[in-house]
């Protein structure tokens, strides 16, 4: 039960920031989705480093860890490339052509955004019995589920926007999540197969999720007006998942 509470955490980050679409009524301010979107990118950079890339270099050498890290670059570029999505602040879409709308491209955009969070829950939950600990392994995934909160909302209210009804719009803002649990539990099951892997799995998912944050997070909480208040958001997301790994570490 420990373990699948280190899955489960996350996801309910998307769900209950999926469930806020009950509530709200507007559209989120350019300055909030600053904020939220440079948090993110502070989290997952936080993370990145306490939580995936030091335990890495710990268990083998630096040289694995980069190894692992440019791995998870290219993974995540292969998928930018393939998937078709489009993130919150662009007016055209990425990836593969295709004929689906701008609410499903955001979805999408989302999900592949949750594939390298599941990879570092799954790869922090095998190594919680060795190089990090369960408590580590924990910060990490409430650290995730605090970023996944705004994500959910963000999926969720512009299709409610869109004339869909707020459950529907829950439903899908909900599914957009699903990847993460089901990362997790393959990255876990991998790694379980193969234990010698994990320095290399740990540094892979670092590497995935930093391409996120470089390719899609920083521009978007950059971009215009106001990059001041991404800039802010970014800072307070790196600090508190620091303090995280170190109350909970």
């Amino acid at each position: 039960m420990s373990i699948a509470l280190l899955f489960i955490v996350p996801f309910l980050g998307t769900v209950l920031g999926s469930a806020a679409v009950a509530v709200l009524r507007g559209e989120i301010g350019e300055k909030t989705g600053k904020a939220i979107t440079g948090f993110a990118g502070g989290v997952m950079i936080a993370a990145s480093v306490w939580s995936l890339l030091l335990p890495a270099i710990e268990d083998s050498s630096y040289y694995t860890a980069a190894f692992g890290f440019l791995c998870g670059i290219v993974f995540l570029l292969i998928l930018d490339t393939i998937v078709p999505h489009i993130h919150v602040t662009a007016e055209k879409a990425e990836g593969k052509a295709s004929g689906l709308s701008k609410s499903m491209l955001l979805m999408l955009a989302v999900t592949l955004h949750n594939i390298p969070e599941g990879m570092a829950v799954g790869a922090a939950a095998a190594a919680s019995g060795e190089s990090i600990g369960y408590s580590s392994a924990l910060a990490l995934s409430i650290g995730i589920a605090l970023q996944n909160f705004p994500e959910g909302l963000i999926v969720a209210l512009p299709l409610y926007k869109a004339g869909k009804s707020r459950g529907r719009a829950f439903l899908e803002g909900t599914v957009s999540g699903i990847v993460e649990p089901v990362g997790a539990i393959a990255a876990f099951a991998f790694v379980s197969m193969l234990s010698s892997l994990l320095p290399f799995l740990l540094a892979f998912a670092a590497g995935a999720m930093f391409y996120v944050v470089v390719e899609e997070l920083i521009p978007e909480a950059s971009e215009g007006d106001h990059s001041n208040v991404g800039t802010v958001g970014a800072a307070l997301g790196f600090a508190l998942m620091m303090l995280l790994d170190g109350i909970f570490g």
